[in-house]
């Protein structure tokens, strides 16, 4: 129910008010946590399961007095919704708010802290007070790099997630600018999306559902149909996507202690094949997902027959080498570095590890250790002349380097030395002015003492 704002302006006991006239928003009616609205939201939109809220709030017991406050420390408070990161009156009564909204919430012990109490703040079996406002909330940033948010309007069940390769139905609904350009069922692999005309954000995600879930994901161009578009849907390059997903159902793929190293080779011979189609058709990301999983594989097998093994050193030097090349082309180059490694330890005089270690250290701007790649690459193949070309350019590029290094110092000490300059003549300045002042009273004291003696 909703009050105005000046009901506990009036001298009553809040907690009480909320006992006599809050609803309650239990699922099992059982009033263990009683709500009244204080101020009316901006918004008709409440958080999600999953969502980031922010909120201002007091917490007082029974008889009201306080015990903790975000306003005392004037900073608000977040948490996720629905994970168990706060009492379960909070991820209820929260759930039911507006962004901008401000109520009053009475908790019961089963719904707070129980029996146990929490610190020596909140006693055994005591029932809470809040007054919260919702600030504000957002969804889940799945890979912490704001390109696939994710909003879940419908909780999934169990706790089973599908994982690369597995098989899933999924029901989808594509929206950009408004305008909705896919809505069917669909059954595909796992990081093979791409096959079907979806794009890699899905893929990603749906390694974090679980069946039965539905949710809206907001996806970046990187994670959507980056810069190629999808002219079949009509969608411009590097725009920005709206998809709501829900899982319908999965069967996971095999995991690799699932499988023998017979199978494994097998697999990996597939699945690099799949790669392959994928970085020629400039599907870096998936092609990706690919190699890794060649690497997943076997880069931890042992025990294997010497013609295992020798398989087993062809696939990963392959897909070391191929990761390298995908991080490459992504920009990614601590990433390709690290594989070059990889497939350098298998091989050392590798010269396609050498040169795309190299290439990568280039772009990173360190000239010497490219530089070092690219001589070692030529001691490997002298007739290399892509190699030779790039021990060129890392020379030029280090020359120019370190040419904008010295002007900028330059510039750097010019600046300083013209501050001092201007230091020590404003010094000088002062003195030449202190001096002056001092002689002049030692002029005037020199004409009273000859005005005096006159005088006599």
């Amino acid at each position: 129910m909703t009050t105005d704002e000046g009901t506990s302006n009036n001298g009553e006991n809040p907690a009480a008010t909320v006992t006599e006239q809050g609803e309650d928003i239990t699922t099992k009616k059982d009033r263990g946590v009683l709500k009244i609205v204080k101020r009316v939201g901006t918004s008709d939109e409440a958080p999600m399961f999953g969502d980031k809220v922010y909120v201002h709030y007091k917490g007082m017991l029974s008889d009201g007095k306080k015990f903790d406050s975000s306003h005392d420390r004037k900073k608000p408070f977040a948490f996720s919704l629905g994970q168990g990161q706060v009492i379960k009156a909070w991820d209820i009564g929260v759930s039911t708010m507006k962004k901008g909204e401000i109520c009053h919430l009475l908790c019961k012990p089963e719904y707070a802290y129980g029996s146990a109490g929490h610190l020596q703040k909140i006693p055994s079996n005591a029932t809470l007070f809040f007054e919260i406002e919702l600030l504000d909330f957002k969804g889940e940033d799945l890979f912490e790099d704001s390109g696939v948010i994710r909003r879940i309007k419908r909780k999934g069940e169990g706790y089973s997630n599908p994982n690369e390769g597995a098989t899933v139905k999924v029901h989808l609904e594509g929206c950009c600018g408004g305008r909705t350009f896919d809505c069917r069922d669909v059954v595909f692999v796992v990081g093979e999306g791409e096959d079907h005309d979806i794009p890699i954000g899905i893929d990603k995600a749906l390694v974090k559902m679980q069946r039965e879930e539905q949710c809206i994901l907001y996806l970046g161009p990187r994670y959507g149909f980056g810069e190629a578009g999808k002219p079949k849907f009509g969608i411009d390059p590097n725009a920005e996507l709206m998809y709501e997903v829900t899982l319908k159902s999965f069967e996971k793929a095999k995991e690799s202690w699932e499988m023998d190293t017979k199978e494994k080779l097998a697999q990996a011979a597939i699945v690099k094949e799949k790669g392959t189609v994928y970085f020629k058709g400039g599907k870096y990301t998936q092609a990706v997902i690919q190699y890794r999983k060649i690497v997943s594989w076997l880069e931890m097998e042992y025990g294997l027959s010497e013609k295992e093994s020798k398989a087993s050193e062809s696939f990963l030097l392959a897909a070391f080498l191929n990761l390298a090349m995908c991080y490459l082309k992504l920009r990614e180059y601590n990433k390709a570095v690290e594989c070059c490694d990889k497939a350098l330890g298998l091989d050392s005089a590798n010269e396609k590890g050498l040169y795309r270690r190299g290439e990568a250290q280039l772009l990173m701007n360190d000239f010497e250790s490219a530089k070092g790649d690219f001589e070692k690459v030529l001691a490997v193949n002298p007739q290399n002349r892509a190699a030779r070309l790039q021990i060129s350019m890392c020379q030029r590029k280090a020359k120019e380097h370190n040419e904008r290094d010295r002007r900028v110092y330059a510039n750097m000490f010019k600046k300083f030395a013209e501050r001092d300059a201007k230091e020590e003549a404003s010094k000088a300045g002062s003195k030449k002015a202190v001096e002056g002042a001092a002689g002049k009273q030692h002029e005037s004291q020199a004409m009273e003492e000859g005005k005096a003696k006159g005088h006599v």
